[in-house]
């Protein structure tokens, strides 16, 4: 057996491998990828960001329909046909893999189906076999390379419960629930993180009757405290049934449907979507073959993402910084380009915008108002209302708002919550702003359009000293 050699081998196709993979081309380095699956894009393209977006796309048309009459519109009956939304969600998907396997091909990368497993601190073996948990590594490789230098970015699964084990029928994961081939009547979504909320928005818009349970006392438990108190004003005014401190105590299959215990409670409901965070894929990649530490199941690094094991980096889902794919990106980049011997910095990680694709949708950066009191700051604090904004109102969507946290001292920008309409593109000003250490003065005298949602972050940034305009 013959043994290529690489100047970097990376490991999983996600937006941090396939990144790092057309980067490093980019910069003339001799670049192989592996990738388990018989196309790239790992979990954000296939089962995640991408097909969850779509199907979101296609609730809120939905509901933007069976409300036409409020802009007066008469449409008629608007039927759900769930097949075709289904293909129009795996169309989205099949193009935006081509797209990514021809830029692999444009930048002349090896892209490599198997399972990759780090024989040594050079070598990789490639396995035929890629369903590592059922079948094991026992034949041996079918092929090896060699590289200078390997990057791990294996990603992660859904997390499991180990009382309630998904089935894959009616006790389901988020990759299970993208595969329905009929919509639910009836939902109970347990997990009120990015994942569990987007999918309650998706079903309910849909006509599902969807329970959504959180243990920790509050929606989206990362957020600002104000953005869950408002998303669960949002959520209830829906008709979403969220309920927060609320453990599931179990679930068991019945005929037609499934069983569930949530604290005293039991209710019945055609499916239970496990939606509890995911898990590092590190077992059966040869992490026993290096110098490498993990720490609760994720691969310790330095700060610029290499582990012990001199030359071994690790991007993604299977380190613990913050599991998003433009995260994961910005890594794959810093890895190459400081292999290729540029001058790089560390990923600014307190600068990642965390954005949620609900209704309404929730995006921010920084620091949340406790962050920044826990963190001994002076805080001011400024917010304006999305029923204040001329733009808003003409669109239909009045609810949530914008708040800025900011410095007594230095005026500086500590973060920015937005919840509301297109939150999750109005939050990109706001990472410009912390990038850039800007200050609510300059936020203040940066004129924005008319009219405009951005206005809402125009006149947040007054009201950080109590002079919004228009509230």
């Amino acid at each position: 057996m013959t043994t290529d050699r690489f100047d970097i081998v990376i490991v999983g196709s996600g937006p941090g491998g396939y990144v790092a993979a057309i980067r490093a081309g980019q910069l003339g380095l001799k670049t192989a990828l592996i990738e388990k699956d018989p196309f790239q894009g790992g979990t954000c393209l296939h089962r995640g960001c991408i097909p969850t977006k779509a199907l979101l796309e296609n609730a809120s048309r939905y509901r933007d329909l069976l409300e036409a009459s409020d802009f007066g519109l008469s449409i008629g009956d608007v039927e759900i046909d769930w097949s075709r939304i289904q293909a129009r969600k795996e169309g989205v998907v099949r193009q935006l893999s081509g797209g990514v396997s021809g830029l692999l091909k444009k930048q002349k990368v090896e892209v490599i189906t198997g399972w990759g497993r780090v024989m040594s601190p050079r070598n990789v073996g490639i396995y035929e076999k890629t369903d590592y948990g059922r079948i094991g590594l026992d034949k041996g490789p079918v092929r090896t390379i060699s590289a200078d230098h390997i990057v791990l970015a294996t990603g992660s699964v859904p997390r499991e419960i180990g009382s309630v084990p998904f089935d894959g029928r009616r006790i389901i994961s988020s990759d299970h629930v993208l595969e329905l081939e009929t919509l639910p009547e009836s939902m109970v979504i347990v997990g009120a993180g990015a994942v569990g909320v987007e999918f309650a928005s998706i079903f309910h818009r849909f006509g599902t009757r969807v329970t959504l349970v959180e243990a920790l006392p509050r929606l989206l438990p990362i957020e600002d405290h104000d953005v869950s108190a408002e998303l669960a004003r949002a959520f209830r005014r829906q008709g979403i049934d969220a309920r927060t401190d609320t453990p599931l105590m179990g679930a068991s299959p019945v005929e037609g449907g499934v069983e569930v215990t949530l604290g005293s409670e039991s209710l019945t409901a055609d499916l239970v979507l496990i939606a509890i965070g995911r898990a590092p894929v590190t077992e059966g990649v040869g992490l026993e073959n290096l110098r490498v530490e993990t720490n609760d199941g994720y691969i310790v690094i330095d700060e610029y993402c290499e582990t012990g094991e001199p030359g071994v980096y690790a991007i993604g889902d299977v380190i613990p910084t913050p599991w998003l794919a433009h995260v994961a990106s910005m890594e794959g980049v810093m890895v190459v380009e400081r292999i290729a011997g540029h001058d790089v910095q560390p990923v600014p990680y307190g600068e990642t915008p965390n954005c949620t694709y609900c209704e309404p949708e929730v995006a921010s950066v920084g620091l949340t108002e406790q962050e920044a009191i826990d963190q001994g700051y002076a805080v001011r604090v400024g917010s304006f209302p999305f029923l204040a904004s001329g733009r808003a109102q003409i669109a239909g969507h009045t609810a949530g708002f914008v708040k800025i946290v900011a410095e007594d001292r230095y005026d500086e920008v500590l973060g920015v919550h937005i919840i509301g309409h297109k939150a999750t593109e109005l939050i990109a000003e706001a990472s410009a702003v912390l990038r850039l250490e800007g200050t609510v003065a300059e936020l203040i005298h940066t004129i924005h359009a008319h009219p405009t949602l951005s206005e809402s972050v125009h006149e947040a940034a007054h009201a950080v000293y109590g002079e919004a305009i228009h509230y």
